[in-house]
């Protein structure tokens, strides 16, 4: 049997990775500006993180949700101490697709309501609600196309509030920064906007952080910048360091029942022991400055290249975009230089997506590889 064919790959094979660089079969070593699409937030490898899940292995692994799971209580109310969420409840599920999957289906049992508003450039997953609410008509199938969708320009609150008169809207779902879109994020009158009118019309307002969550951002979530407080808060990626877990944060107005929401594997004993480390190594190696701290040194050193021509996003979710496309800069800053940088949908912008343990020296060694292949 062979692979289904979908990833175009790299001809790079890892087989360790240690903080932020991976290292791969030839025993060449790659400087990590990625994080595997944002997952690695700690570090590679790290110390702390390694004996966790080692550790839970040896005792157990698994069980399903019909019994007590003390780890998924220490979890919830870790992550409402360090993200200031303290009026949620948290619901544990493997990914961050299913995670915005379950937001749009709670939103549509709680409102009575099926159609969703996302906007353009929007990316929140490849399963059935969260793909037709993704805007990318090429990996929308005709299945998910059936569901009720209206994508809005970006900062168009007018626009926004024309649908939602029409009292049909389950949920507006929204990166604060987008991720696969390009880095693009609007104004504080508009997100803190779409609170006031979701709260107005009955609809459910979805924060998708996904991709900017747990600290990334330089803030827990990329919406506490802005006076707001999302029905549901998407959460996925950075959550367990590479251990795929994902959840929703669920504002305690959205009462549940037994039955509401379901999975098999979400909230296992590893998948909590991966993302308890998480929230702990974040709190005690200081790792939401430290991503303020990087990103205010990355931000000085990319205004000193002229090809540079905008910079996007927050924290240690950055943007680069240049005028011309970005593909074969990203190849040679790959094969040459052995950094691993994104892409993005807008193909004039490299993403930078680093682990939160980075440091000036290795934002150096990106901007020295970037300058020689610009000059």
């Amino acid at each position: 049997m062979s692979l289904f064919n979908v990833y175009p790959l790299f001809d790079i094979t890892p087989v360790k990775a240690k903080d932020v660089f991976v290292y791969d079969e030839k025993g060449i070593e790659y400087l990590d500006l990625y994080g595997g699409h944002a997952v690695i937030s700690i570090g590679h490898s790290h110390p702390k993180y390694v004996e966790a899940l080692s550790h839970q292995i040896t005792k157990l692994g698994f069980y399903s949700n019909s019994i007590q799971n003390p780890l998924q209580e220490a979890l919830s109310e870790k992550l409402g101490q360090l993200s200031c969420c303290i009026d949620y409840e948290l619901f544990m599920c493997n990914s961050g697709a299913e995670a915005n999957e379950n937001a749009l289906k709670l939103a549509s049992f709680h409102t009575n309501k099926k159609k969703i508003i996302a906007f353009k450039n929007s990316f929140h997953g490849r399963t059935s609600a969260a793909v037709a609410a993704t805007d990318d008509a090429k990996i929308i199938s005709p299945l998910n196309a059936q569901q009720e969708v209206e994508i809005l320009p970006l900062g168009d609150l007018k626009a926004l509030e024309k649908a939602l008169l029409k009292n049909d809207v389950c949920a507006v779902i929204i990166e604060c920064i987008q991720g696969v879109g390009g880095l693009d994020e609007s104004t504080t009158e508009f997100y803190e906007g779409i609170d006031t009118l979701c709260k107005k019309y009955g609809a459910c307002f979805i924060a998708d952080e996904v991709q900017s969550g747990f600290g990334r951002t330089g803030n827990f979530f990329a919406f506490h910048k802005y006076k707001v407080t999302p029905d549901i808060i998407s959460v996925a990626k950075g959550m367990g360091n590479g251990f795929p877990v994902g959840g929703i944060l669920i504002h305690n107005h959205i009462k549940a029942s037994f039955g509401l929401l379901g999975t098999t594997f979400g909230g296992n004993h590893l998948a909590c022991a991966a993302s308890l480390t998480v929230l702990n190594v974040i709190e005690e190696e200081n790792l939401m400055e430290n991503a303020r701290n990087m990103s205010q040194y990355f931000i000085e050193k990319a205004q000193e290249i002229p090809q540079v021509k905008r910079i996007k996003g927050r924290g240690l979710m950055l943007g680069l975009e240049f005028d011309f496309p970005i593909v074969e800069l990203r190849k040679k800053l790959i094969n040459t230089h052995h950094i691993f940088t994104g892409n993005a949908k807008n193909q004039y912008v490299i993403r930078i997506l680093p682990p939160l343990t980075i440091q000036k020296k290795h934002i150096d060694m990106f901007m020295n590889a970037l300058k020689s292949e610009l000059s």
